[in-house]
């Protein structure tokens, strides 16, 4: 994957991601980037243990697929935003999904996510949606 000096690989140290996908070599490879650009890393394979570890963990980052067995990740951000701030509420998040168009990115967006990931998608995409999510995270509200 190459970079150029406008697009530098975005650094993520110090930042602390949740990671939801039930396809585990998809979940084990999105963490293992993350980690090597210098998150710290919670990956999980439902909802409901997203939603265990949002609340144990208070991670800066949610980044969540979409269509995951029994519950999928738009019962997950309702969850999350139905939450109060201080237990994790107001969490940045991200949907990683094969759903897209203007329509399903319109849905995705009400429904609490701040960012619609298509798949498939470049690394450094992702990796930069982190890191500007992070920052919005530790920006005073």
């Amino acid at each position: 994957m190459k970079s150029n000096s406008a697009h530098a690989d975005a650094y993520l140290g110090g930042v602390s991601v949740l990671v939801v996908d039930d396809y585990e070599p998809l979940r084990a490879g999105l963490a293992a980037m993350l980690e090597c650009r210098g998150a710290a890393v919670t990956a999980v394979g439902s909802a409901d243990e997203a939603l265990e570890a949002l609340q144990r963990e208070h991670p800066d980052v949610l980044v969540s697929d979409l269509a995951m067995p029994n519950k999928s990740g738009y019962w997950l951000i309702g969850q999350v935003r139905a939450l109060p701030a201080e237990r994790g509420g107001a969490t940045p998040a991200a949907a990683l999904t094969g759903f897209t168009g203007p329509e399903q990115r319109s849905n995705i967006l009400r429904a609490g996510f701040q960012y619609h990931i298509e798949k498939p998608f470049a690394l450094e995409e992702l990796a930069r949606i982190v890191a500007l999510l992070a920052l919005q995270a530790h920006s005073p509200q």
